[in-house]
């Protein structure tokens, strides 16, 4: 399978052959959002909290004596159906949200999504990215002339300092390397920009025998 290559300038380079292992498989849509409801609920932090009766403050002298008051009996104001007393069965924050899912079927998710996106025609390559220093403007620039609709996702084959300083103010980019490239990320920008280089190495770490046990 070809993937359209473009040049810093914008020129249309050529194309780069990509593996159909992972750009042109079966499209399992129930897998994907398996992979989604997954990442979602793993990066989910549990903030609401709230404190049970051991935890809130006072309540240490009973409110009563035991008997003969004609009042039902009562050992602490902190008790749950007393006024700013504890929360019985409350959020907490020590809850863990967290979802598992085998590693065979986290790849497939990936290449579906890949797939997903090659057949709208949202992939593009580049041969290289080469700033002297990190540059806002230049970047843009850069990023104009290539066919980019909204917004971009770059896939870096390693972190390069001069890319993500030059990117990181601007809202519609976003640059990743590719070890971390996930599901959410290549259904939610409208572009994917991968590095020529990104492509062989992502074919080495999703692909090789030794990743895939």
């Amino acid at each position: 399978m070809q993937l359209d290559l473009y040049t810093q300038k914008g020129d249309k380079k050529g194309t780069v052959s990509v593996t159909d292992d992972m750009f042109k498989v079966k499209v399992n849509e129930e897998l994907v959002h398996l992979a989604v409801v997954r990442q979602m609920a793993n990066g989910r932090k549990p903030i609401a909290h709230t404190k049970q009766r051991g935890e809130v403050r006072g309540g240490g002298r009973k409110p009563w004596r035991q008997k003969g008051t004609g009042r039902a009996r009562f050992g602490s104001t902190r008790n749950p159906i007393w006024r700013s007393g504890g929360v019985a069965f409350g959020p907490r924050n020590t809850r863990n949200f967290t979802k598992n899912m085998p590693l065979k079927m986290r790849r497939l998710a990936l290449f579906s999504s890949l797939t997903s996106r090659m057949e709208d025609k949202s992939i593009i390559a580049i041969d290289k990215i080469e700033l002297k220093t990190p540059s806002t403007k230049a970047f843009d620039e850069m990023i104009k002339k290539l066919p980019i609709d909204r917004n971009v996702l770059i896939v870096m084959p390693e972190k390069d300092f001069t890319i993500v300083k030059s990117a990181s103010n601007l809202p519609n980019v976003k640059t990743i390397t590719v070890n971390f490239l996930n599901v959410m990320d290549i259904l939610q920008f409208d572009t994917i920009l991968f590095l020529e280089s990104s492509l062989k190495k992502a074919e080495e770490l999703f692909l090789s025998p030794s990743k895939k046990a």
